[in-house]
C-alpha cells in the first residue's frame, strides 16, 4: 500500500471560524426527543415536520419524483452530503484536510455501493439513488462510474489511485474481501493524517478513531464469535491500529458465552451490559455501540472547544441524525411496532 504524504501547515491552526460554524449548525439537529415523537407519527407526518428543518429543500425538489420512505431516504442521503461539502467549503489548511480525510468513508461507501450494484444487477437509476458524494471523489467521477458495465470495469477505474491496491482484493465471486480491504485502507490513511499533525487536537482526534476501529471490531467479533466461525478467519476480517487490538484478536474464535465474560471491564462495557447475552440480537449491541461512539465524540470535544474535535462531534451526530430517520421511516414502511424500531434508534 502506497506511504500517506501529508501536507505541511503553519502554526498556529485556527479553528475559531471552522468551530463558530460548526456550533451553529449543531443548532439545526434534530432533538432526541423528537425521536420519541417521530415514532407516534405516520411517514407523511415525518416528512412534513421534515419539511420544516433542514431538509426542505431537498423534500420539495424531489417530492416530484418520489413519494413516501423513498422521498426520506433519498432527501435525507442528499442533505446530508450537502452538509459535509459545506464544511469543507468553510474550511481551510489543517482542518480542511482533516476533515476531508475523515469524510473518505463516503468515498469508500459510494465505491462499495456501486460494486454492489453492478455485482447484482441493480440499474443506473437506482444505484445513484444511494450514493452520498461527501468526500473526494466528486458526483461526475461517480456517475461515470455508475455507467461501467461490470464489476472488473469499476475496478479499473481506479488503476493508479491509492484505492487500487484494495480493489484488486476481488476473487469474481464475492465482495466481502474486497469491501473488507476497502476498510482496512480507510483506517490506514485515516490513522496516518491524524497522526502526521501536531495541533492540540491531533492527539485527541487519533484517540478517537483508534476507539471508532475498535468498535468496528467489537461488532465483528459479536456476529462471528456469534456464528461459531474459526478465530484465524475472524482474525482476517479485523481492522488494525486500534488500541485493543491485541485484546480483541485474542478473543476471535471463543464461544459466544466465554467472548461476553471477556468483556467485562473494559470502557465501552457499560454501554451494553445490561442487554449483553447469548441470545441478543446483535443489531441492538450495534446501537449500543453507536451511541456511546457519539457520546465519546462529545466528551473528546469538550477538551479542546478550538480544535478539530466539535467538528468531529458534529460530523458523528449529523450521520447519526440521517441513520434515525431512515431507520423509523424503514420500520413504518415494514409495519414495525413503535418498540422494535424504537432499538434501533441511536439516541
Amino acid at each position: 500500500m502506497p506511504v500517506l504524504r501529508l501536507p505541511k501547515f503553519g502554526k498556529p491552526v485556527k479553528y475559531a471560524y471552522i468551530t463558530g460554524r460548526v456550533r451553529a449548525m449543531k443548532t439545526k439537529l434534530i432533538p432526541h426527543e423528537m425521536y420519541q415523537r417521530m415514532l407516534g407519527m405516520d411517514i407523511p407526518e415525518i416528512t412534513r415536520y421534515l419539511e420544516e428543518t433542514q431538509y426542505k429543500d431537498e423534500i420539495d425538489t424531489m417530492a416530484k419524483d418520489y413519494s413516501g420512505a423513498e422521498l426520506v431516504e433519498y432527501a435525507t442521503f442528499a442533505n446530508l452530503a450537502k452538509t459535509y461539502r459545506k464544511l469543507l467549503q468553510v474550511s481551510i489548511d489543517e482542518p480542511q484536510f482533516l476533515i476531508l480525510e475523515y469524510l473518505r468513508r463516503w468515498d469508500i461507501w459510494n465505491i462499495k455501493t456501486i460494486l454492489r450494484g453492478k455485482f447484482h444487477g441493480a440499474s443506473e437509476e437506482e444505484i445513484l439513488e444511494y450514493l452520498v458524494p461527501a468526500g473526494e471523489l466528486d458526483p461526475e467521477f461517480l456517475e461515470s462510474l455508475v455507467k461501467k458495465d461490470t464489476v472488473e470495469e469499476v475496478i479499473q477505474a481506479f488503476d493508479g489511485t491509492d484505492y487500487y491496491d484494495a480493489l484488486t482484493q476481488y476473487d469474481g465471486k464475492m465482495l466481502s474481501s474486497v469491501e473488507n480491504a476497502l476498510d482496512k485502507h480507510y483506517y490506514f490513511r485515516m490513522e496516518r493524517a491524524v497522526g502526521g499533525t501536531l495541533s492540540v487536537g491531533g492527539g485527541l482526534l487519533l484517540k478517537y478513531v483508534r476507539r471508532e476501529i475498535d468498535i468496528r471490531n467489537l461488532i465483528t467479533l459479536f456476529r462471528m464469535n456469534k456464528a461459531g466461525i474459526e478465530g484465524s478467519v475472524i482474525q482476517e476480517n479485523l481492522i488494525e491500529g486500534g488500541k485493543l487490538s491485541d485484546d480483541l484478536n485474542r478473543m476471535a474464535g471463543q464461544s459466544y458465552g466465554e467472548f461476553i465474560r471477556s468483556l467485562e471491564g473494559y470502557p465501552f462495557w457499560s454501554a451494553i451490559a445490561d442487554i449483553a447475552s447469548e441470545d441478543v440480537d446483535i443489531s441492538r449491541i450495534e446501537v449500543r455501540l453507536r451511541a456511546y461512539l457519539v457520546r465519546y465524540a462529545w466528551a473528546l470535544s469538550n477538551y479542546h472547544p478550538l480544535s478539530i474535535l466539535p467538528v468531529l462531534g458534529y460530523i458523528v451526530s449529523k450521520d447519526t441524525e440521517v441513520s434515525n430517520i431512515r431507520k423509523i421511516v424503514r420500520g413504518k414502511e415494514a409495519g414495525l411496532s413503535s418498540e422494535l424500531i424504537e432499538e434501533q434508534v441511536v439516541a
